[in-house]
């Protein structure tokens, strides 16, 4: 049996809310893991390295 990874949602993010952090301040568990910036504006699209969510670049 192995051990699948669980499909995050991707979560769309505004250049306005740059630079992104994960755990977001807003999130309910915004205290789940340490603070990580995630280079959204150079990569389009970046996972969180601690929780594995998925955030994308909106272009509106």
């Amino acid at each position: 049996m192995s051990a699948q990874r669980k499909e995050q949602p991707v979560i769309r993010v505004k250049r306005s809310e740059l630079p992104l952090s994960c755990p977001r301040p807003e999130d309910e568990v915004w205290n789940m893991h340490p603070r990580v910036y995630l280079p959204l504006e150079k990569e389009k699209r970046c996972e969180c390295p601690y929780c594995g969510a998925v955030y994308q670049l909106s272009d509106s």
